[in-house]
C-alpha cells in the first residue's frame, strides 16, 4: 500500500526507514527524498503555484527581476540551476519543490507549526532512484557518466542550458531530484535537495498517482504530534539546528514554551472534561 497511518512511535520508525536496507553494500542507505507537511490534505505543489491565476507566464518575470536586483557574488555560477536553488532558497516563488534526505527533518516540518496541531500531518516519501530511471536519455546518461545517484547544479548546468530546452526536452513529465550548493547553513543542517518537473504547471502528486511505485506517504494523527514534537526536540532537531541564527532561535524557543493546552487537537479538546 502506498499510505499508511501510524498509531505509534514505533510504527513511525519503522516507516520512515521501511527499504533502507542496500544488499549491494551491506548498509541502512534510503533512496528516499522525504517531505514534511502539517496538514495531509496539502498537495506537492510550489511555491509559484501558490500565487494563483496565470502563474506559469510570470515564472520568467518573476527569476529576471531576481537576477537583475540580487548580488551577483550570491551565485557560483551564471546558471539557471544555480539561480533557481538560490531564488527558492531565499523565498522567491519557483517551480522547486524542497526536500530533505533526513525523515527526521521532514518530520520536523510536519509537527513544527502548532497551530495545525488539530490536522493530521503527512510525510512523503519518494524513490529518487525510481524516478531517474523514468528520466529521458540525455538526462540519464549525465548520471551514468557521473556515477551518480543524484544531480548537482554543475551536472544540470553541463547538460541542460534553458528553461525552454528543459521544457521541451521530452514530450511526457517526468521529475528529477538535485542538489543545491551549500549557500549556507540552513541547506547544510536541514539534508536539503529539490525536486523540478519540466512544465511549471504540473503538480507532482497528481504524476506521482501515475507511478505508484514510486512512493509512500505516512499519515501522522493529529493526537501523535505531541509526543513526536517532544521527541524531536529531545534529539535537538529543532529551529535551533535547522535555521541557525537568531531567527531560529527564537521560534524553536517559543515553540518550546508554548503552553500545550493552547495547541491541543480540537477533537482532544472538546473531549477534555
Amino acid at each position: 500500500m502506498n499510505q499508511v497511518r501510524v498509531t505509534s512511535w514505533g510504527q513511525l520508525q519503522e516507516e520512515l526507514f521501511a527499504d533502507s536496507w542496500s544488499a549491494d553494500i551491506g548498509r541502512f542507505r534510503s533512496r528516499y527524498a522525504f517531505r514534511g507537511l502539517s496538514d495531509a490534505d496539502y498537495r506537492l505543489e510550489t511555491t509559484l503555484m501558490r500565487l494563483g491565476g496565470d502563474f506559469a507566464p510570470l515564472e520568467r518575470h518573476l527569476l529576471r527581476n531576481f537576477k537583475k536586483y540580487a548580488r551577483r557574488n550570491v551565485v557560483e555560477q551564471d546558471s539557471l540551476w544555480h539561480w533557481l536553488s538560490v531564488a527558492q532558497h531565499y523565498g522567491l516563488p519557483t517551480r522547486l519543490l524542497d526536500w530533505t534526505y533526513s525523515p527526521y527533518v521532514a518530520l520536523h516540518f510536519a509537527t513544527a507549526n502548532l497551530e495545525r496541531f488539530a490536522l493530521d500531518g503527512a510525510i512523503w516519501a519518494v524513490n529518487y532512484l525510481k524516478a531517474h530511471q523514468l528520466l529521458p536519455e540525455l538526462l540519464r546518461a549525465k548520471l551514468d557518466e557521473e556515477g551518480a545517484n543524484v544531480f548537482t547544479v554543475e551536472m544540470l548546468a553541463e547538460t541542460i542550458t534553458s528553461q525552454t530546452e528543459f521544457e521541451h526536452l521530452e514530450e511526457n513529465d517526468y521529475t528529477l531530484f538535485f542538489e543545491p550548493p551549500s549557500i549556507d547553513d540552513r541547506i547544510i543542517n536541514q539534508f536539503g535537495f529539490f525536486s523540478v518537473m519540466p512544465r511549471a504547471q504540473s503538480i507532482l502528486d497528481v504524476w506521482l498517482e501515475r507511478h505508484p511505485e514510486l512512493w509512500r506517504r505516512i499519515i501522522i494523527p493529529a493526537e501523535l504530534k505531541w509526543e513526536i514534537r517532544d521527541k524531536l526536540d529531545q534529539a535537538n532537531i529543532t529551529e535551533r539546528v535547522l535555521f541557525p541564527g537568531l531567527d531560529g532561535l527564537s521560534h524553536w524557543l517559543k515553540r518550546h514554551y508554548s503552553p500545550k493546552s493552547d495547541a491541543l487537537p480540537v477533537r482532544l479538546v472538546a473531549n477534555r472534561p
